[in-house]
């Protein structure tokens, strides 16, 4: 098989690597990672033993995916402040027209779902993201991780319990979210606080990652007061020359700051009940990085 027909092959199912390891990791850079190290471990492979390249292919990233969640663990309990995803851009596009399936990917890459996800161990992770936002069989994800599938589906039974009881609940029709986005940036803009209340679920969350490089706050803010006077008193002090635009990341529209054309951080709401469930913040310049030519 030739150069160009081994990197056609491989660029044709890089957007689904590139899906499983940033599930698996929550980080753009370390996805990118994996799957560059998918390519060199592709290029060298002996092609007798390659029946299905997307399999073989899902099957090293998956694994180095896992090898590499267990070094960005151990790096990340020593992370200053609440910790969230990078944000990552998302567009489905026409690849996948069934409202259904865009759903559920939606869903899994969300970053209330994402959160969760780091609690699971690197294999529950493994098959959650294998069996619910990829689809793949049992039998499947057994042989990409070399273990039974009994074994297999006991684990995606807790790893889905896991998710279900620890995951905010909300809502992701596209066009109430993005309604709802731009109102809330409109009342904090206007220093309008009854009008960011009213949008604000009592309960609301607002999580601030910084990673203790910005400015956001080390600790989760509860309540619609709370959020509400803080959303108010960060517009009250503004960005310099601050601008901003809507983009759709992590499979919803989410706020893109910018000052002097640089990210200088992303918004995003989930919702529920036609109500703001929870505000994320992220200010960690490091995760931003990706945004710059967005």
């Amino acid at each position: 098989m030739t150069t160009d027909t081994l990197t056609d092959e491989f660029e044709e199912h890089r957007p689904v690597l590139l899906g499983v390891a940033y599930r698996m990791l929550g980080r753009v850079a370390d996805a990118e990672d994996v799957v560059q190290e998918a390519w060199l471990r592709w290029s060298g492979a002996d092609r007798s033993e390659v029946r299905e390249p997307r399999g073989y292919l899902v099957r090293i990233t998956t694994r180095l995916a896992i090898d590499r969640l267990r070094q960005v663990k151990a790096r990340n309990e020593a992370y200053v402040g609440p910790w969230l995803p990078e944000p990552y851009v998302t567009d489905f596009g026409d690849a996948v027209p069934d409202t259904a399936e865009r759903a559920v990917l939606a869903d899994s890459v969300s970053l209330a779902v994402l959160v969760v996800l780091e609690s699971l161990s690197p294999l529950e992770r493994a098959v959650f993201v294998l069996r619910e936002a990829f689809g793949y069989p049992f039998a499947d994800i057994a042989a990409m991780l070399d273990r039974g599938e009994a074994a297999v589906r006991q684990l995606a039974g807790r790893a889905r319990r896991h998710v279900e009881e620890r995951k905010p609940r909300y809502e992701v029709d596209p066009a109430q979210r993005k309604d709802l986005t731009e109102r809330f940036l409109a009342a904090a803009e206007g220093g309008d606080l009854e009008a960011l209340m009213a949008m604000l679920a009592p309960d609301v969350r607002l999580v601030g990652d910084s990673g203790g490089k910005s400015r956001a706050p080390l600790r989760v803010l509860e309540t619609a007061d709370h959020v509400g006077r803080f959303m108010v008193g960060v517009a009250q002090k503004g960005v310099e020359d601050m601008s901003y635009r809507f983009l759709e990341l992590n499979g919803g529209p989410a706020i893109l700051v910018l000052s002097g054309g640089k990210p200088d951080s992303v918004i995003q709401v989930d919702i529920a009940d036609g109500r703001i469930q929870s505000v994320y913040i992220v200010r960690n310049p490091d995760k931003l990085l990706s945004l710059a030519v967005q």
